[in-house]
């Protein structure tokens, strides 16, 4: 009898810890798989060795469930404040812009009371054919017909592609559009009057927008060194000293 007893109580100490650590792993099982796996384990001691795996499996499962549930809360997060950003960059960009123009009586920031040959040397070395097609293109900005004016632009810097006034052509698709949140091909046009046109006096507006641009896309270190570029190269530009103001205020 004390034999028998010994021998149950030896069972029962091979049992109890498999049944801990099945605990978490059963429940999941339907009931005949349930019984299948305690028989199983039953029979065959081993099988604890292969519970004990498969239970670190399932608890791996778990933690990269969680972990992915943890990214998708991130990047969630990371785009609302992205958006918050952007929001607060464009209402800073026209506080900016409509202190410099109320200063300087509207000046090349503003847009529809910029002169339309603002840039004289390339007014004067271009032809008669390509300023009035300039003009007809930037009378369309004025009248603020921007789809017009967009594919205006678009037509001047394609069928007059030696014009002295193709940067400023360019420099006016940049500003077309951006108003129209087409962040990408404003990027490209402005890119093109700063690297294709060194000379051209939009450079220094180019820069600052693109700054701008660079800011409403999430790329403040981008934004701040083209701002700093204008206020370096271009000390005494207007676009200097507008960069000069988002850069305080902006905290950047």
């Amino acid at each position: 009898m004390k034999h028998s007893l010994k021998g149950l109580c030896g069972a029962g100490a091979l049992l109890l810890p498999l049944s801990v650590w099945a605990a978490p792993v059963v429940e999941d099982l339907s009931a005949n798989q349930q019984s299948n796996l305690y028989q199983q384990t039953q029979a065959r001691p081993e099988a604890g060795g292969n519970l004990v795996l498969f239970n670190q499996l399932q608890e791996n499962q778990r933690r990269l469930q969680e972990l992915r549930g943890q990214i998708e809360e991130l990047r969630y997060q990371l785009e609302q404040q992205k958006t918050l950003a952007q929001e607060r960059y464009l209402e800073l960009e026209k506080r900016i812009e409509a202190i410099a123009a109320s200063g300087d009586n509207g000046s090349a920031s503003d847009a529809s009371s910029q002169a339309g040959d603002g840039d004289t040397a390339a007014a004067s070395a271009a032809s008669q054919e390509d300023r009035q097609a300039y003009q007809a293109a930037f009378q369309k900005v004025q009248a603020r017909d921007f789809d017009a004016a967009l594919t205006a632009f678009e037509a001047f810097v394609e069928n007059h592609p030696d014009s002295p006034l193709r940067a400023n052509g360019y420099y006016w698709l940049g500003e077309l559009y951006s108003a129209r949140s087409e962040l990408e091909p404003a990027a490209q046009s402005f890119t093109t009057v700063i690297e294709d046109y060194p000379q051209s006096n939009k450079v220094p507006d180019a820069l600052y927008k693109l700054g701008l641009l660079k800011a409403r896309q999430g790329q403040p270190e981008a934004s701040k060194q083209l701002l700093n570029r204008v206020q370096q190269e271009y000390p005494d530009s207007n676009a200097a000293s507008m960069a000069g103001d988002f850069l305080n205020q902006s905290g950047l």
